[in-house]
């Protein structure tokens, strides 16, 4: 079964739709790129699916070892690269200041979440610069 289904809309936009929840997302192309901007690029997404991954398997994990995880929100800026374009860096500005978890979960907590399907999944030569606020 296919996971989701995207149709061009013309203009440089897309619409993606998630096949079992039917949910929509519109994408444009960037204003850098001869979009208008109007909405998350496909590089956006990338990058934006990175920091939802990392916070997701945090989830999980924090689940599966009776952590207490209430808070997270993170900041994601995408600097773009050329020859060929490509996202060249990540840049993932994370606060779990709401947590107040020990060192020893702070430590864990990062290498799971550091270990998500995204990150195992972009290309090695993107920089990725992770902050973290505990």
């Amino acid at each position: 079964m296919a996971t989701s289904k995207v149709e061009y809309l013309g203009n440089l936009s897309t619409k993606c739709t998630h096949v079992k929840s039917g949910v929509e997302i519109i994408t444009d192309a960037p204003i850098d790129n001869k979009g208008k901007g109007a909405s998350f690029s496909p590089t956006d997404l990338m990058a934006t699916s990175y920091a939802s991954c990392l916070i997701t398997i945090i989830g999980i994990y924090c689940q599966e070892h009776a952590i207490e995880f209430n808070f997270c929100n993170a900041e994601v800026t995408k600097i773009m690269g050329s020859a060929p374009r490509r996202i060249a860096e990540l840049q993932i500005d994370l606060d779990f200041t709401q947590n107040n978890w020990s060192d020893a979960i702070q430590k864990r907590v990062k290498r799971a979440g550091e270990t998500c399907p995204v990150a195992k999944s972009v290309n090695s030569e993107m920089k990725i610069e992770f902050v973290y606020h505990f």
